[in-house]
């Protein structure tokens, strides 16, 4: 859920990380030294608060699954001012686009809370002249919206723009994809996410694609999403005409933390369960993701921070016994 990309196909509804392939194109940025991507909490109405954006309904699940990559890379932050900052990347794989990439982080002097300022404009482009380009702005305590394009050889290829509105106990959500008045195609969805209690979240989702490249030239999806909330986990799930997703998290100690995901699709009738965890070693500094899928995949990351200097040093593999594939990766982030 979250990011629309329109296509031919129907919609379906469904950390440090030096790996990633390249981010997705249109999104919330990636927490930085200038600015948390985390959500702003609202305040309280007795005991219910506002339940963040419906496409953060996995996240505490999600965030413990290792981001595998492949081959080497080598990335480096800099801070030029409280407000700006640049990255370089450098990769280098059999699989993934490798080459160079530059990136910039803008972050404006108006604070919604001290973790988050705005406008946000972020931002990568290659020698190529290939560029990803967001840009997030806040007008008020409640209303919320981000505007984000891809270009690569000179022609624009996906545009999406989003809209949240953030009430005491809910959030409303409305992002249009690749809208194109002349072909007359496009995809629109709607989120909404209602807390009902505490610990109780409940929302729905609506998904509308049209274009002369679907079947019927429309097609709509509806989906229901619940969420529980305890003291140490976290049960979310969705469930639609296109299948269900169902996530649960266990924080099981302040070193351990544990991630079970089902993932059905009606239409292709498939599904993929996974088992990922997450292991802290203060001692050494370091985290381990590791991950287990019915589709016998294993694979995990490890990530070492080489204190004193501001270096991370993280180390990738990934094996399907079936498909005999073996992947492995390396990569270190200064700054």
């Amino acid at each position: 859920m979250g990011n629309v990309m329109a296509s031919s196909q129907p919609p379906s509804s469904g950390n440090i990380n030096l790996s990633p392939p390249p981010p997705p194109i249109i999104g919330e940025p990636k927490p930085t030294q200038l600015q948390s991507a985390s959500p702003q909490k609202e305040s309280k109405t007795g005991n219910v608060e506002n339940p963040g954006n419906l496409e953060d309904l996995h996240k505490k699940c999600k965030d413990v699954f290792p981001v595998n990559f492949e081959g080497a890379k080598l990335m480096m932050n800099k801070g030029l001012s409280n407000h700006f900052q640049i990255s370089h990347t450098l990769n280098m794989s059999s699989i993934t686009p490798s080459g160079y990439r530059f990136g910039a982080t803008y972050v404006g002097t108006k604070q919604f809370s001290p973790t988050e300022a705005f406008p946000v404009l972020l931002g990568d482009i290659d020698p190529s002249g290939n560029l990803n380009a967001n840009i997030i702005h806040q007008f008020t305590n409640s209303l919320r919206a981000k505007i984000g394009t891809q270009i690569q050889s000179s022609t624009v290829q996906a545009v999406q723009i989003s809209t949240d509105y953030k009430g005491k106990d809910y959030t409303a959500t409305l992002t249009v994809g690749n809208p194109d008045i002349i072909n007359e195609s496009g995809v629109a969805v709607a989120h909404y996410l209602q807390s009902v209690s505490e610990k109780v979240a409940l929302g729905a989702e609506l998904v509308y694609q049209y274009g002369p490249t679907i079947l019927g030239k429309e097609v709509a999806l509806l989906s229901a999403a619940a969420r529980y909330t305890g003291d140490d986990m976290v049960v979310s799930g969705t469930l639609g005409e296109a299948g269900f997703h169902v996530c649960y998290y266990q924080k099981a100690s302040e070193q351990l933390q544990l991630g079970v995901e089902w993932e059905t699709n009606f239409r292709l009738q498939e599904s993929v369960a996974s088992i990922a965890y997450q292991i802290e070693i203060p001692r050494a500094n370091a985290s381990f993701r590791g991950l287990v899928n019915s589709n016998w995949t294993v694979g995990g990351v490890l990530e070492k921070k080489l204190q004193p200097l501001p270096f991370t040093f993280a180390i990738s593999a990934m094996i399907n016994h079936p498909k005999n594939q073996f992947r492995l990766g390396c990569g270190l982030i200064i700054g």
